[in-house]
């Protein structure tokens, strides 16, 4: 089966090429790397031809409201509409546990406009709603840094590694679309600032971190279960303490803040 990966460059998605492949799938990583973007159209209907299945993985470059809006919905309707006329089976769209509870941001309202955008669709489709990620820990302790110190609300919340939701997102992008949504989660539940807390421990970073409940996650403020996923979702295997030990941990090449920001809510 071929499988075109949009964004199948980034964290999730190079994973994702990979465990689709290892299992005799004709995966394809698409991203401007490859030529292709989604946005202006380059290399759409070429990389489509022949594909029953489209993973879409992509995040927005920028995280300013109206850059982040323009980018999701240009990029869902070129990936529809070029869908279409490949007659492509199934979409499969990456997104955010709470997007819905999340308006307040304008990050999350573009997530909210581009999945309006792939119900609205004739395409068959399923929406991953995965909750944050174990390698974004130290990008949201960045950009919650501020006057000396990282303010992050002590709310729950169910984070997993980026292991488990490339695993997650490949086995729903072979399966039949489920034409709704499929949360995904890690095995055990923790409060942000604490988890937070020991992962810069970990990294021996001294920064400290202050339990704020007025502190705001990604531009909107959370109550207690903002961040939590339905009792259906689908849990991980890769316990906190296990990711710990592994190679995932360690820290990648240091990236800008604006990139931080970025895939410290969802990354491609």
């Amino acid at each position: 089966m071929k499988i075109v990966v949009i964004g199948g460059s980034g964290l999730i998605g190079s994973k994702v090429v990979q465990k689709l492949g290892a299992h005799g799938h004709q995966a394809e990583a698409a991203s401007p790397d490859s030529g292709v973007n989604t946005v202006t159209g380059e290399g759409l209907a070429e990389v489509l031809k022949g594909a029953s299945v489209v993973v879409d993985v992509s995040n927005s470059p920028s995280w300013e409201d109206a850059a982040v809006l323009k980018f999701f919905e240009t990029s869902t309707r070129n990936l529809l509409t070029y869908e279409a006329t490949a007659a492509v089976g199934h979409h499969v769209a990456l997104s955010v546990v709470g997007t819905d509870r999340l308006s307040e941001s304008g990050y999350f309202r573009a997530k909210i406009a581009q999945e309006k955008l792939i119900k609205e669709s004739p395409i068959p489709y399923s929406i991953v709603h995965a909750t944050q990620f174990f390698e974004f820990l130290k990008g949201l302790a960045d950009i919650s840094f501020d006057g000396g110190k990282v303010h992050l609300p002590p709310v729950q919340f169910q984070p997993m590694a980026a292991d488990d939701v490339a695993s997650a997102v490949s086995t729903i992008a072979v399966g039949p679309p489920v034409n709704g949504i499929v949360e995904i989660a890690g095995p055990d539940q923790f409060r942000v600032d604490e988890l937070v807390r020991r992962r810069l421990a970990s990294l021996s970073d001294p920064r400290e971190v202050i339990a704020d409940p007025h502190a705001r996650y990604s531009g909107a403020e959370l109550v207690e279960r903002t961040l939590l996923p339905g009792k259906d979702a689908r849990l991980g295997e890769t316990r906190f303490e296990d990711w710990l030990k592994s190679p995932a941990s360690q820290p990648p090449k240091a990236k800008s803040s604006s990139a931080a920001a970025a895939t410290a809510t969802k990354g491609g």
